[in-house]
Order: C-alpha cells, then structure tokens, then sequence
C-alpha cells in the first residue's frame, strides 16, 4: 500500500484547507488515520476512518472543527480543516491499518510521507 499526501500549505488563524491522500495498491479495508506532528513533539493522533462500519473518529483538538471523508471511486481520503488556529500547525501524514482502530503512530502499517500546515495568527 503506497499513500500520497497533499494539500498542506500556509493559512490565516481561522481559515481552512483540506488536505488529501491517495492510496494505491491493496487498499481494500485498509483503516485511515490522520497523524500531526508539530517541531519538538510527538507524532499525534488527529483522525481516523473505520472501512468496515464507516465510522470517523477524532482527536478531542479537532472535534468539531475537522471532518474526514472517502472517496471511494478515487481511493482517497480527505481532511477538511475549519476554524484552524496556530496550534494546528504540523506536519499532517496520513497512515494504513490493516486491522482494527488504533490511536496511536506505532500501531499503522503503511505512511504518506507529509504534509506541511501552517497556520499563522
């Protein structure tokens, strides 16, 4: 399974992007996550999609504030980002889990290789 992240970029306090991943190969019920990692933390939990049941999960952070959705004709998964503040700002990847939800970096088996959001205040 290869992910191909897109859409990051430079935005104001309050404004939004949506960034993209494409999935290639054998991406037949493969689980989606959203992973943030800011300079000096952590890699981070953003938001996650459950093939099986269609189930969306987020990050308390971000509840309210980003959607994630499918694409199935394209293989694609988005996250829709409102209302982004200066906090938001990471390096956005999105990950492949073959199996089950998971929370956390370490349980995903396949990843994109990032993109940058800026969020100036």
């Amino acid at each position: 399974v290869q992910l191909q992240a897109s859409g990051g970029g430079l935005v104001q306090a309050g404004g939004s992007l949506r960034l993209s991943c494409a999935a290639s190969g054998r991406t037949f019920s493969i689980n989606m996550g959203w992973f943030r990692q800011a300079p000096g933390k952590e890699r981070e939990f953003v938001a996650g999609f459950f093939w099986s049941t269609g189930t969306k999960y987020y990050a308390d952070s971000v509840k309210g504030r980003f959607t994630m959705s499918r694409d199935n004709a394209k293989n694609t998964v988005h996250l829709q980002m409102n209302s982004l503040k200066p906090e938001d700002t990471a390096v956005y990847y999105c990950a492949g889990k073959r199996y089950g939800l998971g929370y956390s970096a370490a349980e995903y088996d396949y990843w994109g290789q990032g993109t940058l959001v800026t969020v100036s205040s």
